[in-house]
């Protein structure tokens, strides 16, 4: 397993370890689903491949803010 130091995923203090953990599971299953990896690696877990890819700065989280009501689905 590699080891990926949370530095390089969180390089900023006010960074949220709950929205990397899920940017980084959205990615692992856009791999899963057959997406192209971003950066070359030797790995084929598809976790390490998306915590690689956040480290690499090539996947990030976006926050996209809705202009209506708030609503639960």
């Amino acid at each position: 397993m590699a080891y990926i130091a949370l530095e390089k995923i969180l390089p900023e203090k006010n960074k949220s370890l709950y929205k990397s953990v899920l940017t980084a599971a959205a990615r692992a299953n856009e791999l899963v689903q057959g997406a192209q990896p971003l950066i070359k690696t030797e790995s084929k877990k598809a976790a390490t491949v998306a915590l690689l890819e956040m480290a690499a700065r090539k996947v990030v989280y976006v926050e996209i803010k809705s202009k209506g009501k708030k609503t639960l689905a």
